[in-house]
Formats: structure tokens, C-alpha cells, sequence
């Protein structure tokens, strides 16, 4: 990683201003995603649907990650021969499994609901870390950080607001975060010998493709009924590609955790935009909520900022 205090993209004012644009980006996914859901007529029990309608966004973003890695290298990103087997895997952990499941989460959850359930991905990943793929040690500060995050998510849904919880919402998209993070101890070990420009270009776009392939093969068809229709695709498709592109272009010249701490951002624009675009205003900032919310935010910046002093193992 490089480090350079007088690079533009290192001064602290910047990197808040990148991350903001970033996490803002990531949290308008699942209003943006119940939005597509209305346009295209999908219910929540159109499972083939949701499926085909989350392959066709990830296809898009992976080919528009590879089509700028590739402008900006002045030539084709491919993956190393030895290195497509990892980006199979990776594919089937982020973008099928994580995705399918986060998809069918989303239309069976609120709005609000999903954004805050987003970020238990963050803890995940650092438990899975730890105890999984032994990349890092545990500390107090990550173990309180983890119990003061999962702490907001069961205030959240002792609640039963929302429309009360399921395994379908809730629970799948608990789940869609333990493979975040499953994905994220993959990409981490993998990224030692591949760029994770095209580790994640390349499972987007072949992850994205098996899903639509599965989809179309189950007769699931999407019907462009307006334009506003392939508007929100094509946003979807644009958050994810502009999104990774910003922060790791944010990585190569900050240290990891001078970036992470901005990731409690990313749920607390997915509550404020799906009470703009999804009107659930009064679910948003009710007591419970805002509780929920400053619990699991207290835990990815404590995580964030007083878990890494300990260095990684390799």
C-alpha cells in the first residue's frame, strides 16, 4: 500500500469526502433495490425474479469495474491462469450466495431494517478474521465493538417494527452478512497474488451471469415497462463499480484503518434514504431505531479505530 502525506487523495478532508460519496453510494442500495422491486413488478415471493433481477445489477457492475480498470491500465484486466479458480470461489461466496440471499432479505425486510442489518457485515468479517481465517487477532476493544453492534441489531428487531421479523428478511440478511465476511477473509487472502481490481471486477461479472443463467433457465423474465426501469438496473449496476473503484483507490494511498472507520456511514445513509424513498419516516426515527443504529455505528468505529493496533498475522 502506498503512503504519501502530501497525495491529494491523502489528505483527511478528501478521504472523508471520497468515503462519504462511497458510503452513501452503498447505502442507497437497498431502498434503490425495493425501488426496482416496484418497477418491475416483483413481489417478495418471486424468488426467480429477485434472483435474475440481482444477476443482471452484478453483471453490469462487473463489466463496468473491468471496462475502467482496463482504460485506466491502457489494457485488458484478466486474472492470472492460476488465479480464476479463486475468482470461481470468490463469485460463489460474494456475489451468488451473499447476494441472492441479501436480495431476497431486502424483499422481505423494511427498508430501514436492511440498511442497519448492512452493517453486521463489518463484524462479521472481523470475527471470521480472528477465528476463522486467522488473520488477525482479537482484541477487547473488537470483542466489545462486535457485542455492541449485534446488541443494536437484536434492540432492532426486538422491536417488531417494520413489519415484524422473519428468516426470509432478517434473518437472510444476517446471513448475506456472515458471507460478507466469509468474502472478505477470501478476498483478503487471495488479493496476496491477484489485484483486487479484477478479483472483484471478474466474480462480479461471472457470479452475475450464473445467476441470470439460473434465473432465465427457471423461466424468470424482467419486463422493461419504462425507462425508470433501466435506470435504476443501470444505477445499481454504477454504485457497485464507482463505489469499490473509490475505495480502493482510497486503500492504496491510506492506511486500512484510516478508511474502515468511515464504513459507519454506509447504514446511516441506507435509514436516511429509505425514509426519503421509501417513506418509512416514522419507522426510521423512531426511539428503537435510532437507538439500534447509534449501537451498531458505536461498534464498527470502535472496531475501527482501537481494534487495529495489532498487527495482522500473514
Amino acid at each position: 500500500m502506498e503512503s504519501n502525506r502530501t497525495n491529494p487523495l491523502s489528505k483527511p478532508l478528501n478521504v472523508f469526502a471520497l468515503a462519504a460519496i462511497a458510503c452513501a453510494l452503498w447505502g442507497s442500495a437497498a431502498p434503490m433495490i425495493k425501488t426496482g422491486y416496484r418497477l418491475f413488478g416483483i413481489s417478495d415471493g418471486e424468488t426467480w425474479r429477485i434472483i435474475l433481477f440481482a444477476g443482471a445489477r452484478f453483471s453490469l457492475a462487473g463489466a463496468l469495474v473491468i471496462l475502467f480498470s482496463s482504460l485506466v491500465a491502457r489494457r485488458p484486466q484478466l486474472p492470472k491462469r492460476e488465479s480464476w479458480g479463486n475468482v470461481v470461489k470468490l463469485g460463489l461466496t460474494q456475489t451468488v450466495l451473499q447476494y441472492m440471499l441479501f436480495y431476497i432479505g431486502v424483499a422481505h425486510a423494511s427498508g430501514v431494517h436492511s440498511a442497519i442489518l448492512t452493517g453486521a457485515s463489518s463484524l462479521w468479517a472481523i470475527l471470521l478474521a480472528c477465528f476463522l481465517f486467522r488473520q488477525e487477532k482479537l482484541t477487547w476493544a473488537k470483542l466489545l465493538g462486535c457485542l455492541l453492534g449485534f446488541g443494536g441489531i437484536i434492540l432492532m428487531n426486538l422491536t417488531g417494527e417494520g413489519g415484524g421479523v422473519t428468516l426470509k428478511g432478517e434473518g437472510f440478511l444476517l446471513i448475506s452478512g456472515l458471507c460478507s465476511g466469509m468474502a472478505s477473509g477470501q478476498a483478503k487472502r487471495y488479493s496476496r497474488t491477484e489485484s483486487p481490481v479484477i478479483l472483484t471486477g471478474w466474480q462480479f461479472l461471472l457470479g452475475g451471469l450464473f445467476m441470470c443463467a439460473c434465473a432465465l433457465v427457471m423461466g424468470a423474465r424482467l419486463a422493461f415497462a419504462s425507462w425508470a426501469c433501466l435506470g435504476v438496473l443501470v444505477y445499481l449496476g454504477f454504485l457497485s463499480a464507482v463505489a469499490y473503484s473509490i475505495w480502493t483507490v482510497l486503500l492504496k494511498y491510506n492506511p486500512v484503518s484510516g478508511v474502515s472507520i468511515y464504513g459507519f456511514m454506509t447504514p446511516l445513509f441506507g435509514v436516511a434514504l429509505s425514509a426519503i424513498l421509501l417513506g418509512e419516516i416514522g419507522q426510521a426515527f423512531s426511539i428503537n431505531t435510532l437507538a439500534a443504529l447509534t449501537l451498531v455505528c458505536a461498534g464498527i468505529v470502535l472496531v475501527n479505530r482501537f481494534g487495529n493496533s495489532t498487527k495482522s498475522h500473514k
